[in-house]
């Protein structure tokens, strides 16, 4: 299904621009022309949702939305759906980092000017293209627009999530959900919108880049936010109570990372129902992402063997216990649906010889992150002369420190390891993990954008179990020097993955 490849893991809200996020405007095609001439062909994302609480891509309000942040007012305008007359006053945003507070502030702006202007004076054909997306998406966006109207509307009461709105709401009564469309309809015309807004530039960024022979790999996080359409939208599918409270909820349990484990609060799916009505909620959903992206990683993919469910009641993830997934029959239904699924499997931290029959036997490749190879045993899976060619190597990912950081921090011990299995000296490390990296046998080879840049943590995209702070990194337009392409090309053509026309 994969053939030898390479390139870089960014997400559209780290590219540069004055608006205070980066968007899908010039900063975004000139990335693929980057990517284009520095031999790569694949383009890798987080997961592209809207953001909820902390501003974490894997925490959104609705797993088939996109996020609006990501729209780009210089094309609105070009489009004509902003006169130019309509523009908020453009603050001095940071260059270097997303301030969220801000950008979101400002955004929402813009899109309620761009929407009054739209609805008194937008033009025929522009408002056909309106509503023929509206139709052809009805079956989310419907849910997903009034969801969002109605935590607009109900924020000043527990920030407005939906379990704590009035009960003929919370519970989806036919005659609530009319009387809300009705009372909120411009908001949720707006919600809509945006949304229209952003699938119209995704889909020609998109498409710029397969004509470039870019493929772009998106992220898919196994479960949902608790606050989101999806829940509230198809409650029966999730291990609720009566009142909408998760009964169970997802994390890790305590490991050599955290002696508490990670509580990550998601509900868990009701997997006998999904099974009884064919995973339809599942099929829609992998075929949505699909239309945006060319190949899918899933995040946390042993959740589809076994998951750890932890009680609702508790405060950490010590308490839980590994309760079965969907397994193999998921992903034949998937098959039988919708054809070839170009995924790969997230195989990090301890995987059980389960969890590698299910994914071996989906014919899905794992995931390599060198950072994890150094200082322990010569057999250790993450070393490059243990792998077999179906799995994707990164130096590191979102999660991790940049690949300067983790050798700046590293124990003496880890930096022996690697300058002996390099054959190095250590001044050049960050280009010489990026060579290993594509010199392996792995069928793909993924470079964080940090790493071609030599960033230390200051750069850092995340940190897991952490909350504030994250997400916002942002490089500059002089940062991604033209001599960067060069070298990237130079390994790419020696180790040959630079795809063949």
């Amino acid at each position: 299904m994969f053939t030898r490849s390479s390139g870089i893991l960014i997400h559209p809200t780290s590219l540069p621009g004055p608006y205070g996020v980066g968007d899908l405007g010039e900063n975004a095609y000139k990335l693929i022309d980057f990517l284009e001439q520095s031999g790569q062909s694949l383009w890798q994302i987080l997961p592209p949702g809207p953001t909820g609480y902390g501003d974490s891509p894997y925490q959104c309000f609705s797993a088939f939305a996109g996020n609006p942040l990501m729209v780009s007012p210089d094309f609105m305008m070009r489009d004509g759906y902003l006169p130019a007359g309509r523009m908020p006053f453009i603050p001095n945003f940071p260059a270097d980092k997303v301030d969220y507070g801000w950008a979101i502030y400002w955004k929402n702006q813009l899109f309620e000017n761009a929407h009054d202007w739209f609805i008194e004076s937008g033009g025929k054909e522009q408002k056909a293209r309106f509503a023929s997306f509206c139709e052809a998406r009805s079956e989310w966006l419907d849910d997903y627009a009034l969801f969002m109207a109605l935590k607009k509307e109900h924020m000043a009461q527990d920030g407005g999530v939906w379990n704590t709105w009035p009960a003929d709401i919370r519970d989806r009564k036919k005659s609530a959900i009319k009387k809300w469309q009705e009372k909120l309809k411009e908001q949720i015309s707006l919600v809509k919108f945006r949304q229209f807004l952003f699938f119209t530039q995704w889909l020609d960024l998109k498409s710029y880049a397969n004509g470039k022979g870019i493929q772009i790999i998106g992220d898919m996080p196994i479960f949902v936010a608790f606050d989101s359409a999806d829940v509230w939208a198809n409650p029966g599918l999730f291990l609720l109570d009566k009142q909408g409270d998760p009964t169970e909820i997802a994390g890790v349990p305590p490991d050599y990372f955290s002696k508490t484990g990670q509580r990550w609060g998601n509900p868990l799916y009701r997997w006998d129902k999904m099974k009884k009505n064919g995973y339809t909620w599942w099929t829609k959903r992998i075929a949505a992402s699909f239309e945006l992206t060319d190949i899918m990683r899933i995040d946390h993919f042993r959740g589809f063997e076994s998951n750890w469910a932890i009680p609702a009641s508790e405060q950490t993830a010590v308490v839980g216990e590994w309760k079965k997934g969907p397994g193999a029959d998921l992903f034949k239904t998937l098959k039988e649906n919708l054809g070839s699924l170009p995924i790969i499997a997230e195989d990090l931290g301890v995987i059980t010889p389960e969890v590698e029959a299910l994914r071996d036997g989906a014919g899905f490749p794992g995931m390599k992150i060198l950072q994890f190879a150094f200082g322990g045993e010569d057999d250790n899976a993450f070393l490059p002369h243990t792998y077999q060619k179906d799995c994707v190597v990164y130096t590191g990912s979102h999660d991790n420190e940049t690949t300067l950081g983790w050798y700046l921090n590293a124990t003496e011990r880890e930096q022996d390891h690697v300058r002996r299995y390099l054959a190095v000296d250590g001044h050049d490390i960050v280009w010489d993990f990026i060579r290993m990296a594509h010199r392996s046998v792995a069928v793909m080879s993924v470079i964080p954008m940090q790493d071609l840049m030599k960033l230390d943590n200051s750069a850092r995209m995340n940190f897991p179990g952490k909350t504030g702070g994250y997400w916002s990194w942002r490089y500059t337009e002089d940062m991604l020097q033209p001599a960067i392409g060069h070298r990237l090309r130079e390994l790419t053509e020696l180790y040959n993955r630079v795809p063949t026309q």
